[in-house]
């Protein structure tokens, strides 16, 4: 296998300034047309993450370029400069040691340092602690800025908590330039919501408790969805509604915290800011740190929640967390994730402990909005696992032997299909051809940066080229949902001879399948499964075609089962 050089580039945001992600790439070129010449330079591979950090090495086009690497394809990787690669001294020294063992060398254009010598590998960590170094200031100054701001208590921007708006005000410094601060005003009917679900924790200490009552009486959230235990517990735990009183003094005082507000300023009328208490990294779920790295001050918003009852809320959530239980869940059932109530939302299994005729421990499916609303936003009738799962079982079985009317509806709908790829495909060329002149509007901007730099004109640039680049990426946004479109309609038309094999072999063989196989095949022809409590429709992909049957005995026993969860008494 032939190998080539990788140039890898990476910027955390577009700012359209010198050392783009493109410039990085076409520096590295001109590096290699110089030293190893013009074919090496074209033949090299280009790896670029644009808009991620270099604290870490957890980045998608990183992690392909090692992969290449680990494949035996890249013989050396070029970088513009060594913290395009990463400002952590443990994650280079680590990278550097296993290029070294896989024989791939590691060249850094800016520094000049080349790992296939002993000279070159020395200066390259010397480097790399002074890239950690400059990362790990940066990160103190901004606790720095957060210790200043946290005496102010003003809130910092994001999403408003439930209960609350951010309102600016302005004000003008010594100088005569104007400041615009943010605090936290009172949502009186979104409040009234907070209160509730409080009272409703301290009175049931269950969040499932909380949740039915809320779905039963049709609570929303601020973005007009349904309350989950998820979002429940968000506000349970946040400390903006707790308010500065001595109990709260007290538990911050002993947990640790950097506090920077005196007991005097604990006026028991004000609510607690905390800052620096979530981790929010790219692609994951926001994560709470732990209390040590809080930083907490009283703040300029009201509190409506006393501290000995946050506290009490605190105690019993980390009480029941250690006490949680999950009810096991169905191995055998085939239908998760497709059977759906008449009510739109999804049916899940639960296990029982008996046993039916053929020796089966039987389940059942139930509504989920029936079980998180106790009944009162859906009542549908819970309907017999093992039953319903044979029944779809012979109506795929029965597709292959007198399919006849589903495959006719498959031919037609092909038809459609056709002219709909047709239509994406001009679609697709439309957007390339938008982005083609927007990225020349930002390439002639870009150029025009070099006579304006200093002058007013300069701000002004760079904003239309962000803009632009934020138009580009939702272009480019639009073209990956339609490539997506693409291939489910080039798929439809290309499988149909193999699903009327796969019929025919599943009739054969469906009996000797494992709970997977019979997954699996049954997603392959089974769109959904809709059921109203007394009738079930199979809706079968590319058509729409149904296959509705009745049955009075697949009914399970009409009783609501609760199973136990994290919060369960």
């Amino acid at each position: 296998m032939e190998k080539v050089f990788a140039i890898y580039s990476r910027k955390s945001r577009f700012t359209g300034k010198g050392e783009s992600v493109e410039n990085q790439i076409e520096m590295c070129r001109e590096y290699l047309r110089i030293h190893f010449g013009e074919e090496e330079a074209e033949k090299a591979v280009i790896y670029e993450d644009e808009g991620f950090s270099g604290k870490n090495l957890d980045r998608p086009q990183f992690k392909a370029m090692f992969e290449d690497i680990k494949n035996g394809k890249i013989s050396a990787v070029l970088c513009y400069r060594l913290d395009r690669i990463s400002r952590n001294i443990g994650d280079f020294a680590n990278l550097i040691t296993e290029l070294t063992s896989m024989d791939v060398a590691f060249i850094s254009i800016k520094e000049q340092f080349d790992t296939n010598s002993p000279m070159g590998r020395a200066m390259m960590y010397i480097a790399s602690v002074f890239s950690q170094l400059e990362r790990e200031t940066i990160a103190e100054r901004i606790r720095d800025n957060l210790h200043e701001l946290s005496k102010t208590g003003r809130w910092l921007g994001g999403v408003t908590p439930t209960g609350y708006n951010s309102v600016g005000e302005t004000s003008m410094n010594i100088n005569g330039k104007t400041k615009k601060a943010f605090h936290l005003a009172v949502k009186e009917d979104e409040m009234q919501i907070v209160k509730l679900i409080f009272s409703l924790f301290l009175e049931h200490n269950s969040l499932t408790a909380c949740e039915s009552y809320l779905l039963a009486h049709n609570y929303k959230t601020k973005n007009g969805r349904d309350f989950t235990r998820f979002s429940i517990r968000g506000i349970l735990t946040n400390p903006v509604y707790m308010i500065s009183d001595s109990d709260a003094f007290e538990y911050f005082k002993n947990s640790n915290v950097d506090l920077y507000s005196d007991k005097e300023e604990f006026d028991s009328t004000h609510g607690m800011m905390v800052y620096n208490r979530t981790l929010q990294e790219q692609g994951k779920a926001t994560k709470i740190k732990p209390m040590e790295e809080w930083i907490v001050s009283v703040g300029k918003h009201q509190g409506f929640i006393n501290g000995k009852d946050w506290i009490k809320v605190q105690s019993m959530l980390d009480r029941n967390k250690s006490k949680s239980y999950r009810k096991p869940k169905s191995h055998t059932a085939l239908l998760s994730g497709i059977l759906k109530c008449e009510c739109g939302e999804f049916m899940r299994p639960h296990m029982t402990t008996r046993m039916n005729k053929d020796g089966e421990y039987t389940y059942y499916y139930s509504c989920t909005m029936k079980l998180r609303s106790k009944g009162s936003r859906c009542n549908n009738k819970n309907i017999n696992g093992n039953e319903i799962d044979k029944e779809v079982i012979a109506a795929v079985k029965a597709l292959a032997n007198n399919g006849d009317d589903y495959f006719e509806s498959l031919k037609s709908a092909l038809s459609e299909n056709k002219i709909k790829t047709e239509n994406i495909s001009n679609e697709q060329a439309r957007l390339e051809d938008e982005i083609g002149k927007k990225e020349k509007e930002i390439e002639a901007l870009v150029n025009n940066l070099a006579t304006s730099s200093g002058t007013g004109a300069e701000k002004y640039i760079l904003d239309k080229i962000n803009t632009l680049s934020d138009e580009v990426e939702k272009i480019k946004a639009q073209q990956n949902t339609l490539i997506k479109e693409s291939e489910n309609e080039l798929n439809l038309t290309e499988s149909i001879d193999l699903m009327k094999d796969m019929l025919k072999s599943f009739s054969v063989t469906v009996d000797n399948m494992t709970i997977e196989q019979k997954r699996q095949t049954i997603r392959t022809f089974v769109k959904e499964v809709i059921w109203n409590g007394e009738d079930a429709h199979i809706v079968f992909f590319g058509s729409d075609y149904e296959y509705p049957f009745k049955k009075a005995e697949m009914l399970a026993d009409d009783d609501i089962l609760y199973p136990l969860c994290e919060d369960r008494k």
